[in-house]
C-alpha cells in the first residue's frame, strides 16, 4: 500500500517540477518602450491641409481597417487586390511554408509531449543448432510474440522547446499577415501608378500634337518669309523634345503593368489595362490610433514580439536540459514457442521500467548552448525595439508625406487652374482675331504640362494614403493572426 503511494507522489513531484521549470528562461513579454502620443517630429492635426477640394481627416476613434483598399471606392481595384491575394505565387508559397511549419509543430508535440504507443506482432520460424550431446544436431523452433509498448518521457526541456517552436510558428504567421498587407499595398500602388501614367501619356500626347502643329505653322511662316530660320529651328527642336518624353512614359507604364501582372499571378502579356484615374476616390477619413495601442496591431511588431517569446523559451529549454528527465516505458503482450502456449494464460508477457537521466559532464556543451540562446534572446529584444522604431518612422513619414502632398497639390492645382484660364483666354482672343494661333498653341501646351503635374500630385496623394493605411496595421482579435 505504501509503495504505490510513494510512486504516485514521486510522479506528482516530477510533474510539478516540470511545470515550474517552464519559467527557467528570461522574461517572455516584449520589452516596454516609452512611446509618446504622436508620430512625426512635427505633430499633425486631426485635419490635414485641404487640397483639390478635400481635406483628409485623421480619426483616432476608428479601428484600423482590414480591407483598407475599399476606401478608394473602386470595384475594379477591389477585384484586382482580391485576385492578387489569391493568385500571387510568393504569397501562396509563404502560406504553404506556414502550413508546413504548423505540421512540423504538431509532429514535434506528438514526438515529445505525448506518450508513444506501438503495437507489434513478430512470428518467427527458424532452424538452429542444438546441444552437442543431443542426437539431433539442429532443430526447428517457432516463436510467436505480440506486444503493446508504451513509453513517455517527462522533460522540462522538451516542454520549453516545443513552446519555443510554437512561438516561431506564431512569428511566421504574423510575417505572413505582414506580407499579405504589403502585397495589397503593392497592388494598390501599382494600380495608382498605372492609372496616373496613362493620364500623363494622354496629356503629353496632346501636348506633343500641339508642338508638332506649332512647328508646322512656324515652318510655313518661314517659307512665306514671316518667321526666321532660327524661329523654325527652335520650334522644331521644341517639338522633338516634347515627343522624346513619350517613349519613356510608355516604357514606364508597360513596366508597371508587367509588375502588376506578376503581383496578380499573371503572365506579363495578360497585364490588366490601367484603371480610370478619375475612378479612384481619395479616402477622406483615415484611422490613426495612438502609438501605445498601434504597436499591438502592426503584424511586423507582433512577429518580433513572438520572436522574443520564442527566444525566451529556447533559453529556458537550454537551461532545463541541465536538469533530470524521466522516461517511463511498459509493454504488455503474449508470446510462446508454439501457438497453444501463445494463446494460453502461460503466454502472458509484460515489462515495466523507469529511467532517470541527469547530465553530469558534456564538455561544457550545455552551458555554451544556454549562453547561445541567452544571446539570441537579447538579440531578439533589440530587434523588437528596432522594429518598433522603424514602424514608428514609417507612420511618421507617411503622415508627413500626406501633409506635404496636400500642400503640393494645392499649389499645383493653382498653377493648373491658372494655365487653364490662360488657355481659355487665348482661345477667346484667337477667335476674336486678337491673337495669332501660334500664341494659342503655346498656352495650350503650357496647360497640358500643368495638367501632367496635377496628375502626378494627385497620384502621390493617393499612393501615400495607401502607404499610411498599410503602416497602421491590422485589427487584431485575440493573440493569433487572422486565419488564411
Amino acid at each position: 500500500m505504501i509503495r504505490p503511494l510513494v510512486h504516485h507522489a514521486t510522479l506528482l513531484a516530477l510533474v510539478a517540477a516540470i511545470a515550474g521549470c517552464t519559467s527557467l528562461g528570461p522574461e517572455r513579454t516584449a520589452p516596454t518602450m516609452a512611446l509618446s502620443g504622436q508620430y512625426p517630429a512635427r505633430p499633425a492635426g486631426p485635419l490635414l491641409p485641404a487640397a483639390d477640394g478635400t481635406a483628409q481627416q485623421l480619426d483616432a476613434t476608428l479601428p484600423p481597417a482590414a480591407q483598407w483598399w475599399t476606401a478608394y471606392e473602386s470595384d475594379a481595384l477591389d477585384a484586382l487586390v482580391a485576385e492578387g491575394l489569391d493568385g500571387n505565387q510568393d504569397y501562396a508559397a509563404a502560406r504553404q511554408r506556414l502550413r508546413a511549419a504548423r505540421e512540423t509543430l504538431r509532429a514535434e508535440i506528438g514526438d515529445t509531449l505525448l506518450p508513444r504507443v506501438d503495437a507489434g506482432f513478430s512470428p518467427t520460424r527458424q532452424r538452429t543448432l542444438s546441444m552437442p550431446s543431443l542426437p539431433e544436431q539442429t532443430y526447428i523452433d517457432n516463436v510467436f510474440v505480440a506486444q503493446l509498448q508504451v513509453s513517455y518521457t517527462l522533460s522540462a526541456a522538451a516542454v520549453l522547446a516545443d513552446r519555443a517552436l510554437a512561438g516561431q510558428v506564431r512569428q511566421q504567421a504574423w510575417q505572413l499577415e505582414s506580407s499579405r498587407r504589403a502585397l495589397a499595398a503593392s497592388i494598390v500602388a501599382a494600380c495608382i501608378d498605372a492609372a496616373s501614367l496613362q493620364e500623363q501619356i494622354d496629356a503629353t500626347t496632346r501636348g506633343v500634337a500641339l508642338a508638332e502643329r506649332q512647328a508646322r505653322q512656324t515652318s510655313e511662316r518661314y517659307r512665306l518669309g514671316a518667321a526666321s530660320r532660327d524661329d523654325m529651328d527652335a520650334s522644331e527642336q521644341d517639338s522633338a523634345s516634347a515627343a522624346a518624353a513619350l517613349p519613356a512614359l510608355r516604357a514606364q507604364l508597360l513596366a508597371v503593368r508587367h509588375a502588376l501582372a506578376i503581383l496578380l499571378g499573371r503572365t506579363p502579356d495578360r497585364a490588366p489595362a490601367p484603371l480610370p484615374f478619375a475612378g479612384l476616390t481619395l479616402p477622406r477619413t483615415v484611422p490613426l490610433t495612438v502609438p501605445s495601442e498601434w504597436i499591438h496591431q502592426r503584424p511586423d511588431i507582433l512577429a518580433a514580439e513572438a520572436a522574443v517569446r520564442a527566444s525566451a523559451d529556447q533559453a529556458g529549454a537550454a537551461t532545463a536540459a541541465m536538469f533530470p528527465s524521466l522516461t517511463l516505458s511498459s509493454s504488455f503482450g503474449r508470446g510462446g514457442f508454439d501457438w497453444s502456449t501463445f494463446t494460453s494464460p502461460a503466454g502472458l508477457i509484460w515489462s515495466a521500467s523507469a529511467s532517470l537521466s541527469q547530465p553530469l559532464f558534456h564538455g561544457g556543451a550545455l552551458v555554451a548552448r544556454k549562453h547561445r540562446y541567452e544571446a539570441e534572446y537579447e538579440a531578439a529584444v533589440a530587434q523588437y525595439k528596432q522594429t518598433v522604431l522603424g514602424a514608428l518612422r514609417s507612420v511618421a513619414d507617411a503622415l508627413t508625406a500626406l501633409e506635404e502632398d496636400a500642400n503640393t497639390l494645392a499649389q499645383t492645382a493653382r498653377a493648373h487652374d491658372a494655365a487653364l484660364a490662360r488657355a481659355r483666354t487665348s482661345q477667346a482672343r484667337y477667335r476674336l482675331g486678337a491673337l495669332p494661333e501660334a500664341a494659342t498653341l503655346a498656352t495650350e501646351r503650357q496647360y497640358q504640362a500643368a495638367r501632367v503635374q496635377l496628375i502626378r500630385a494627385r497620384a502621390a496623394r493617393l499612393a501615400d494614403t495607401a502607404t499610411l493605411f498599410d503602416a497602421l496595421g491590422t485589427p487584431v482579435h485575440g493573440n493569433e493572426p487572422p486565419a488564411r
